[in-house]
């Protein structure tokens, strides 16, 4: 059965950016998550299919290949290692295979050995709170993936039988045909380049030497990730085909909204309201920390969207260096609901600036309405 298109797969299109690649990508594994959609054979046909394709499209090189050659380019079937041997490698073996003959025979003996193939490698999306980025954490997960059969220990025959020679290419994978004066190699058509058929077939794989399992895997999540990161776990992909080894697992990191701070980088930024009272005449309040709470000094006449920086107080990364900085954003509130007596208090408050006009006691307002008197001025309204 051919291949899909990794664009179509994704519902992208060619010139797609890598921000909105991950993004496309992202939204289809959470819908068709193995997770979410238990005992669903369709669903884990198109997880699988999707991972395949942002493995290549996400990898500047092989994705390259894949726009040059398709699938031809970075299928780990016509490669030396699969989807991590690059596309230059899987090009020479492919063009080596074929024409090797031609020009002086392949070296080494050519074709003639069955090629291990390394697993496919699985990604899997992990959200985590924004105390759990920066503390680290430990996390179990359940992902689903091909594994070497147990009962025949990944040959494909049944116990007690083993794979035969392939009578047709005597065990070498390919079989040399002649056109006039060229010889060229091509794969087996009966053992499909294994150098070895099946003749009586393990009854739980049915010969294919692997079985779905769903594995339980423990995720130690280092202090400091943050959106974006990886975290790689050996050897947890798919099994690999031919005694090859299994694929690697990327744990692919996704940090929640937080309710009070906003992360970037190293540094958090939060917003705290204060009231009018306290943005005039100053004050003292407390703010919250990832280690607890601290205490703020407010100056008198802040302004809303004044930045107060308490060091120290953000985010050690997981690359190293020192922790970044909490980043305090004013902002001053309005008082609501108020009283009878709270608006006579306000407005006899503001009587008391509008008769006081030598003093600048509001030079925002002042400037701006400067800005549009002269605004008006230069239009001649």
């Amino acid at each position: 059965m051919s291949k899909r298109d990794y664009y179509e797969v994704l519902s992208v299109a060619k010139d797609i950016s890598e921000r909105d690649l991950k993004k496309a990508y992202r939204r289809l594994a959470m819908k068709y998550h193995p997770d979410k959609n238990p005992d669903n054979a369709e669903a884990e046909s198109k997880f699988k299919e999707i991972n395949e394709a942002y493995e290549v499209l996400s990898d500047a090189e092989k994705r390259q290949a894949y726009d040059r050659f398709g699938h031809a380019g970075v299928d780990p079937s016509q490669g030396g290692g699969g989807f991590g041997g690059g596309g230059a490698n899987n090009f020479s073996d492919i063009f080596g295979d074929v024409f090797g003959d031609i020009f002086g025979g392949a070296q080494g003996g050519g074709g003639g050995r069955t090629r291990a193939r390394r697993g496919a490698d699985l990604r899997y999306p992990l959200d985590l709170d924004l105390e759990e980025a920066v503390r680290g954490v430990a996390k179990e997960i359940k992902i689903r993936a091909q594994v070497n059969c147990k009962t025949c220990d990944g040959s494909g025959a049944k116990k007690g039988s083993k794979p035969e020679t392939c009578g047709t290419c005597k065990g070498v994978g390919q079989v040399r045909m002649s056109q006039g004066f060229f010889s060229v190699q091509q794969t087996c058509p009966v053992c499909h380049g294994a150098g070895q058929v099946i003749k009586d077939p393990c009854g739980d794989c049915h010969g294919q030497g692997v079985t779905q399992e769903v594995k339980t895997l423990s995720v130690k999540i280092p202090a400091g990730v943050d959106t974006g990161d990886r975290i790689r776990l050996a050897g947890e992909g798919e099994a690999g085909g031919h005694g090859g080894p299994s694929g690697d697992l990327y744990v692919q990191v996704e940090v929640r909204e937080h309710a009070i701070f906003q992360r970037d980088g190293r540094n958090l930024y939060c917003d705290v309201p204060i009231s009018f009272a306290d943005a005039a005449l100053g004050g003292e309040l407390e703010v919250p920390t990832l280690d607890g709470r601290v205490k703020l000094k407010i100056p008198a006449e802040t302004q809303t969207g004044k930045l107060f920086r308490l060091r120290g107080k953000g985010v050690t990364s997981v690359r190293g260096g020192g922790p970044g900085d909490l980043m305090c954003r004013v902002q001053v509130e309005t008082p609501v609901k108020l009283s009878k007596r709270q608006k006579e208090l306000l407005e006899e408050f503001q009587q008391t600036l509008d008769g006081d006009e030598s003093k600048n006691q509001s030079p925002q307002k002042n400037t701006w309405f400067e800005g549009v008197k002269n605004f008006f001025e230069d239009m001649k309204f």
